[in-house]
């Protein structure tokens, strides 16, 4: 199926549903989303983004000025996935009960505001990769339109861009959960640390990173291609030296590289089957 088909599809969806709150984050998926809601729609389309100590107050504000750039009414509410242990325990379902706080959140907003619909940026590719967040929402009766046509991820680049939307080559950056290996306790320390080295990292320049945190290990992943250049041009013992001011105390760079859904790999090592 063609692009613009696809495109047309998720057209026809909004249509039929009239009006749509959606799950808003500010990433390429849930804004490519909230543009085509808010093109077909109009004010009958909200988004809504969650604030928690799992998202940057610098990925907030990319939201807004996104939000606020497509003309969508855009509105902020608070979870509290941090008071769940089921969640702070880091479980490798962890996912499962972001989602569930979210989604829990989310759809009572939606009835009390007439919404009938709640809409995530879900694409076709994650529901090839293990993610039980995906679960949670469905359970809850949230819709996801770009999966539901068939668009993977580098065909939401694509038509951002064709849509005109600036931000179509910006990089994934999801829950800053996903950086710590699964059964290690999550704590908003923690979660501020690490999100305070990536932003360290990309005003040097490098944007497709992840900073993993074991302990009080950081491990550095870049694109496989960038490896050597990092190496070669980055100040070391200047970036040790911050990294230790924000708590950690051993720093690695990966040699693998980085790669989406890497800690899942310990799920596939084990040979054990993946929890629902």
């Amino acid at each position: 199926m063609t692009l613009v088909k696809k495109l047309e599809q998720i057209q026809s969806i909004f249509t039929e549903m009239g009006q749509a709150l959606i799950a808003y984050s500010g990433g390429v998926d849930s804004t490519l989303v909230a543009k085509i809601a808010y093109d077909v729609l109009g004010d009958r389309a909200l988004a809504v983004t969650a604030v928690s100590p799992s998202l940057l107050p610098e990925e907030l504000e990319d939201a807004k000025i996104q939000a606020a750039t497509i003309g969508i009414p855009h509105q902020i509410v608070h979870t509290h996935e941090m008071d769940n242990p089921n969640y702070t325990s880091n479980p490798v379902n962890r996912c499962y009960f972001c989602k569930s706080e979210l989604h829990d959140t989310l759809k009572p907003l939606a009835v009390e505001l007439g919404y009938p619909y709640v809409v995530d940026g879900v694409n076709a590719d994650d529901l090839h990769d293990y993610r039980p967040g995906i679960q949670a929402a469905k359970e809850r009766g949230a819709r996801s339109p770009l999966a539901e046509v068939g668009l993977i991820k580098l065909e939401v680049r694509q038509l951002s861009q064709q849509l005109g939307l600036p931000w179509w080559e910006k990089p994934a950056q999801p829950c800053l959960s996903s950086r710590f290996p699964y059964g290690e306790e999550i704590t908003i320390t923690k979660l501020q640390r690490v999100g305070r080295a990536e932003i360290y990292l990309r005003k040097l320049g490098w944007q497709n990173l992840r900073v993993r945190s074991e302990g009080d290990t950081a491990r550095i992943e870049l694109p496989p291609e960038k490896i050597k250049d990092f190496a070669l041009t980055t100040d070391l013992e200047s970036l040790v030296s911050k990294f230790q001011e924000l708590g950690f105390i051993y720093v690695t760079l990966d040699l693998e590289g980085y790669r989406s859904g890497k800690l899942n790999q310990v799920l596939n090592q084990a040979n054990s089957p993946l929890p629902v």
